[in-house]
Parts: C-alpha cells; sequence; structure tokens
C-alpha cells in the first residue's frame, strides 16, 4: 500500500493527484501547518528528517521532493506511458525539463514574493517597520517582481505553441508545474496571462484533480 504524508496546503497535492490519475489505491495521513508560523509541525520529522512533505512510502521505499515522487510513481506504475512522453523524443526532453524547472527555476522568485510580502507585514518595532518595510518593497519592485514577471512571460509564450507544457498531451509535468502557477496566482495574478489561466482552468476541470482534493482537503496557497 501506498502512503502519502500530506501538509495541507503544500506541494504534496500534486502527488496526491497523479495517484488519482494513475487510480492507484493509497493512504493518506495528514499533517497540519502551525497557524502561527505555517511551518509543517515537527511530527513530519519522524517520516523524514527534513521534517517536510510530500513523502511518499511504498513498500520498502521513501522519497521525498515532489518532482523524485512523480519521477518515480511514472517510472513504476505508468506501464502505458500516458503519463510521460517516450524516451528519446523531443517531448520527452521536454518533460524532463519542466519537472526540474518547476521547483528549480519558477518557484524560488514566488518564494521570495512571498517572504518579502510578510516581511512588510510583520509585527516589529515601530522604529525598525519603515526601514525593514523600505527595504523589502525595494527588493521586490527592484528585483523579485521583475523576476516572476520574466517567469510568467516564459511560461505564457512556451503555452502558446501547445496544449500543454511537454507538448499536445497531459503529462506529469503539467501536475509539477500546477505548483507554480497556482503560486503565481494566488500571489502576482495571472491576469495578463490567458494561456496560464486556461491552463488553470483545463486542470481544475480534471476528475482526478477535483478527486485529489477531497483526499487532501481544502487547498489554498498562502499570499
Amino acid at each position: 500500500m501506498i502512503t502519502v504524508h500530506h501538509l495541507n496546503n503544500s506541494r504534496s497535492q500534486r502527488v496526491l493527484w497523479l495517484l488519482e490519475e494513475l487510480g492507484l489505491d493509497y493512504t493518506v495521513i495528514r499533517y497540519q501547518r502551525d497557524p502561527e508560523t505555517m511551518l509543517a509541525p515537527p511530527s513530519l520529522r519522524a517520516v523524514h528528517p527534513l521534517g517536510k512533505s510530500p513523502v511518499l512510502v511504498d513498500g520498502e521505499h521513501t522519497l521525498a521532493e515532489s518532482g523524485a515522487v512523480l519521477e518515480y510513481l511514472v517510472e513504476r506504475y505508468d506501464a502505458a506511458r500516458r503519463f510521460a512522453p517516450s524516451p528519446g523524443t523531443a517531448e520527452h526532453l521536454r518533460y524532463r525539463y519542466w519537472l526540474h524547472y518547476a521547483e528549480g527555476s519558477a518557484m524560488p522568485p514566488l518564494l521570495l514574493s512571498l517572504v518579502f510580502s510578510r516581511i512588510k507585514q510583520a509585527p516589529m518595532p515601530f522604529f525598525i517597520k519603515p526601514i525593514a518595510r523600505g527595504i523589502a518593497d525595494k527588493t521586490l519592485r527592484s528585483f523579485v517582481s521583475p523576476q516572476v514577471k520574466l517567469h510568467l512571460d516564459y511560461m505564457e509564450s512556451e503555452l502558446g505553441g501547445q496544449r500543454w507544457f511537454a507538448g499536445e498531451n497531459f503529462s506529469a509535468a503539467d501536475v509539477q508545474m500546477s505548483f507554480p502557477v497556482e503560486a503565481a496566482a494566488a500571489r502576482a495574478g495571472l491576469g495578463q496571462y490567458p494561456k496560464l489561466q486556461d491552463f488553470l482552468q483545463r486542470i481544475h476541470a480534471r476528475p482526478a484533480y477535483q478527486r485529489a482534493l477531497e483526499q487532501g482537503g481544502p487547498f489554498g496557497l498562502l499570499t
């Protein structure tokens, strides 16, 4: 039996989604973020030393990192290759690229956007607040926001010539890319990005996506 150690409002929602797409049986063990710090509870460290989610346990195998988990599930359980292009094809190269791009390139500026936005709102002595807010505003304006725009422009253009990120067929790369696109929608807005908006609408309409929400609980990214 596959077990997913699932943290609310986290990347592990993608793992539940792919498991539903694959039609596999699994068990979910839920964890809740600390309501003040929004960090994962210490109990997750009993599962993985970093105390992060997702963690997938499949027999003797314990895997962390959502991209690695998705690759493992496709390689082990998707014999028909419904969710990954055939090796050696141009689509497979794109598939592998987007699996790694999602966390390696897309998420860092979105995470910085969240961190500096929270700094502006954090409680602090009144005489420090103007300085902290000034630094946060300048960093957001001069570096973070331009980086977010750069990546959103890039993702939008890549969806301009094809239906999904790896090509014309849905794949696990789209599952992986869902999190940065969801994060961008929550933190930056997608008003200027019709292709990304359409991508979100299409994945939200997938029955497996909706079943994953039922398994994982309400899903909403931090803003």
